[in-house]
C-alpha cells in the first residue's frame, strides 16, 4: 500500500480516458464473478434495486434489468453513459438533478435503468433511496486510496437493511505498480467495512492476464466478497 497511498487520480483524468478510448477496465460481456455469485445477492428476491458505483458502461446493468431488477449507476463520464445506452440499443432521456447542481440523470425509457452523471461523493440516499443489491466491480479498486474511508461511509449509507453487496478486489504486489486499479487486501476491506458489515470471501480466482505483464506484475489474484449489514 505504501507505494500507492498517495496516488491521486483527478476526475478529469478519468474523463480523459473515456475521451481517448482508454477504457481497458470495460468488459464487453457480463462479468463472470457476478454471474457465478448472483444468487448470493438475489436470495430469491424479485425486483431488487441495484446500485452500481462508478458504473461506466457495464453490460451487467442491462443484464440485471432484463431479469426484472432496477439499476441505479453513478458515472462521471457523459460519454460513457451515452455509450451504454447506445451499445444496448436502449431509448433514454436526460433530466437535471436538482439536489446536485450541474448533475444530470440519464433514464431508460422503461425506467429500469438510471445513471447519474456526477461526482460519486455528491450522491446520497436522498437522491434515489437505498439499495437491496450492490455490484462493485471496479469502483473500490479505482478510487484514490486516500478516499476509501469516505467511499465506505457512502456505500454503507446506501445499503438497505437487507442489502447484499458484492465487491470485486485485486491483490498483487503494490510496490511494482502504482495503479489504478489499486491493490485492496482483505485487511483493508475489514478496516473499511468491518464495523458496519459482515464480510465473507465467496470466490477467489487467478486474475493475471498478458496486459498485466506490461504493468510490471507477475501475478494477480481477483477476489469477490459478500458484505451484509450488521443488525443495528
Amino acid at each position: 500500500m505504501s507505494a500507492q497511498a498517495n496516488r491521486v487520480m483527478a476526475l478529469s483524468e478519468w474523463e480523459d480516458r473515456w475521451q481517448e478510448g482508454k477504457i481497458g477496465f470495460h468488459k464487453p460481456h457480463v462479468h463472470k464473478l457476478l454471474e457465478n455469485n448472483l444468487d448470493k445477492i438475489i436470495c430469491g428476491r424479485k425486483s431488487v434495486p441495484f446500485f452500481f458505483p462508478l458504473c461506466g458502461k457495464a453490460v451487467d446493468m442491462k443484464w440485471l434489468a432484463d431479469m426484472g431488477h432496477t439499476v441505479v449507476g453513478v458515472e462521471i463520464s457523459e460519454k460513457g453513459i451515452k455509450q451504454f445506452f447506445e451499445d444496448q440499443s436502449l431509448a433514454y432521456h436526460e433530466e437535471p438533478v436538482p439536489a446536485i447542481p450541474g448533475a444530470k440523470v440519464f433514464k431508460s425509457a422503461d425506467g429500469k435503468i438510471s445513471i447519474y452523471q456526477c461526482d460519486l461523493y455528491k450522491f446520497s440516499s436522498t437522491i434515489a433511496g437505498k439499495f437491496g443489491g450492490i455490484w462493485d466491480r471496479g469502483a473500490l479498486v479505482a478510487i484514490n486510496p486516500c478516499d476509501r474511508p469516505k467511499y465506505a461511509t457512502l456505500l454503507v449509507s446506501l445499503m438497505d437493511s437487507n442489502c447484499r453487496y458484492l465487491v470485486n478486489t485485486l491483490e498483487y504486489n503494490p510496490e511494482l505498480y502504482k495503479g489504478p486499479p489499486f491493490f485492496v487486501s482483505e485487511e483493508h476491506l475489514n478496516n473499511l467495512f468491518g464495523g458496519a458489515c459482515g464480510i465473507e470471501l465467496v470466490q477467489c480466482v487467478d486474475g493475471f492476464e498478458d496486459k498485466h505483464k506490461t504493468w510490471g506484475l507477475e501475478s494477480m489474484t481477483e477476489k469477490v466478497y459478500l458484505l451484509t449489514p450488521k443488525a443495528q
